[in-house]
């Protein structure tokens, strides 16, 4: 739903490269990143640099696990919505 513009007709890219890292999800004009994580990423050192990395450049940020997008994508996208509409 991220994708060609179907979600409240806003630009996502997939899989972005920027600076060090890769970005699961982006919308530069919104400046938002929604990453996708797994088990591996609770309590994650590096997700926390990456985050305050990204955070100075302008982005915001929004993280959804796995299991969540999968069992509740309704939520996710409604919740996506209500950060672009926040912006």
């Amino acid at each position: 739903m991220l994708r060609d513009r179907r979600l409240s007709a806003v630009k996502f890219r997939r899989q972005v490269p920027f600076k060090h890292y890769i970005l699961d999800f982006v919308c530069f004009e919104q400046r938002l990143v929604i990453e996708i994580d797994g088990r591996q990423h609770s309590e994650s050192r590096s997700d926390a640099t990456r985050e305050a990395a990204l955070i100075a450049e302008g982005f915001r940020i929004a993280r959804y696990w796995n299991n969540d997008v999968l069992q509740q994508p309704v939520a996710v996208l409604e919740d996506i919505l209500a950060k672009l509409a926040a912006r």
